[in-house]
């Protein structure tokens, strides 16, 4: 082992040497990392080792690259410690063969004498080799400088677990939501604050991932306070909000300009020029679902217009042309789901399968990450739905039969009315009126008139395809990437994302369905 100082000429040698350590922890103190900067610059100083020991004998830091205490030296330090506890010592000396094992506990003490750091808390440096005389002094100093970064760093670690934690909380809230849990979601959220308005846009924002926090506290700024933003679990770059009416809109004053009318949307696409917004309708809050998707839809418009923002454009849903004949052909294609007991406790219910089946229907892929289950979870759940239903979910003729008798299922006030017994409902049954007929035109109508060359013929190849890419560019002879670009083209042009999920795939395969076979 090396020796604590180096031998002082004279008392005024040592007075300089303590005010430059002094200065030196300092220096270290402000930098980021300081407990762990401040004990490698100890053990280099005394040519020993230094390490912080928590009341419970583990290590709560140690200087990078230095080796672990040994055995014998590390069990007399915990003995040591626990003693020292009980007796309210703050410090020691031990002897061993290798030299002198010096305890101090952190913090600076108070009148008393005793550590102003609670005692059940405050860690213990532990410094291993030989002291000279000025050698107490030097750690003392050292204790009372490691007391302050310590205590600096346990309340940054608080401050990011209550973060994360109200993060979570809010993660949650967003998913029962998502999943129409409205009574649940609403107590959380009352203690959390602010209370989830009845009446809501949703908003989901695009934005570099380093600078998804700073984002949210901007537009918490720009909505007063009222707003619900959750950092979106599925797409690290995305952020949504839900937004009460009636107090988003008002004059924005910029530097330079005059006052004038904006939206939330304006403000967040003014004061956050990297960032691009698609926003909903007003929905309520039960919807809030829908209006993730109506959101995420006029997101990909906002790509392309130059204001990087766009709101929803209203069309005709499909649920309300059905009628009820709709609802019951929901009933009734869920119904093995819906009556599904689980073997073991553990085993997902129905209402589980059901959301597993909603996330994955919206996010695809993504849906674990949304879910909070393991992909694998995720898979063998698909496999039970798929068995359950008779389905294969990889397809989108499937997909959207289901995407259809979830959409009609949850949108059911009242219990659906009995079917009549000899006249089951079928999907092409549902889908065979002049109601739906004229639904499926409108959804089409823009590709009609757009200009773009066959825009419809690719929409079909790319739904044959079951949205595969290659197969589409196979299938229509032209490349992948010509493809792609077109159906970017397409997206602008309906104002619905296709490429990404929630995708309007499912909308577009029942209106092409609905006017004759695909």
């Amino acid at each position: 082992m090396g020796q604590f100082g180096t031998t002082a000429a004279s008392a005024g040698a040592g007075r300089t040497d303590r005010a430059g350590d002094l200065v030196a922890m300092a220096r270290l103190a402000a930098r980021p990392g300081a407990v762990d900067a401040i004990l490698g610059w100890l053990a280099r100083r005394t040519g020993g080792l230094t390490v912080l020991l928590g009341v419970d004998g583990r290590a709560v830091a140690v200087p990078p690259g230095q080796p672990a205490l040994r055995p014998a030296v590390r069990g007399a330090v915990v003995a040591a410690v626990g003693d020292l506890r009980r007796h309210g010592t703050p410090s020691a000396v031990l002897d061993d063969e290798s030299g002198a094992i010096h305890l101090v506990r952190l913090g600076t003490a108070d009148e008393q004498g005793k550590s102003a750091e609670p005692a059940d808390r405050a860690p213990y440096l532990v410094a291993v080799g030989r002291a000279d005389r000025r050698g107490g002094v030097l750690l003392a100093d050292a204790a009372q400088i490691l007391g302050l970064c310590w205590r600096l760093q346990e309340a940054e670690q608080d401050r990011r677990r209550v973060t994360s934690a109200m993060a979570h909380s809010r993660e949650a809230v967003l998913h029962l939501l998502m999943i129409g849990s409205l009574a649940a979601a609403q107590r959380i959220a009352a203690t959390l604050g602010p209370r989830l308005p009845n009446l809501a846009r949703v908003l989901v924002v695009e934005c570099p991932a380093h600078r998804r926090q700073q984002v949210a506290d901007q537009i918490e700024s720009f909505a007063q306070r009222r707003a619900w933003i959750v950092p979106c679990p599925v797409r690290s770059n995305h952020l949504i909000a839900l937004v009460p009416p009636g107090r988003d809109d008002g004059p924005l004053e910029s530097a330079g300009r005059p006052a004038r009318c904006a939206c939330l949307d304006e403000l967040i696409a003014d004061k956050v020029p990297e960032s691009r917004l698609g926003a909903s309708e007003e929905v309520p809050l039960r919807d809030t679902a829908i209006g993730y998707e109506q959101a995420f839809h006029a997101l990909a418009v906002a790509r392309g217009v130059p204001g990087r923002y766009a709101r929803f454009d209203r069309h005709a849903d499909l649920a309300p042309v059905v009628g009820d004949r709709g609802h019951d052909w929901a009933v009734e294609f869920l119904r093995p789901c819906l009556a599904y007991v689980p073997v073991r406790r553990a085993d997902p219910g129905a209402d589980e399968l059901l959301a597993t089946l909603n996330s994955w229907l919206t996010f695809d892929s993504g849906a674990s990450r949304h879910l909070r289950i393991h992909r694998n979870t995720l898979a063998t759940r698909l496999r039970l739905i798929n068995g359950l239903l008779g389905l294969d979910l990889t397809g989108v003729p499937d997909q959207s039969a289901a995407w259809l008798a979830l959409r009609l299922h949850s949108g059911c006030r009242a219990p659906a009315t009995p079917p009549v017994p000899g006249q089951p409902v079928t999907l092409d049954g549902l889908l065979a009126t002049p109601e739906v007929n004229v639904w499926a035109r409108s959804q089409l109508r823009p590709l009609e008139g757009a200009g773009l060359p066959a825009a419809v013929e690719t929409v079909r190849a790319w739904l044959r395809a079951d949205t595969r890419l290659p197969a589409t560019a196979e299938a229509l002879g032209v490349s992948a990437p010509a493809v792609r670009k077109r159906l970017i083209r397409i997206e602008q042009v309906l104002g619905r994302s296709l490429l990404h999920a929630p995708s309007a795939k499912h909308e577009l395969w029942l209106a092409m369905r609905a006017l004759g076979p695909l």
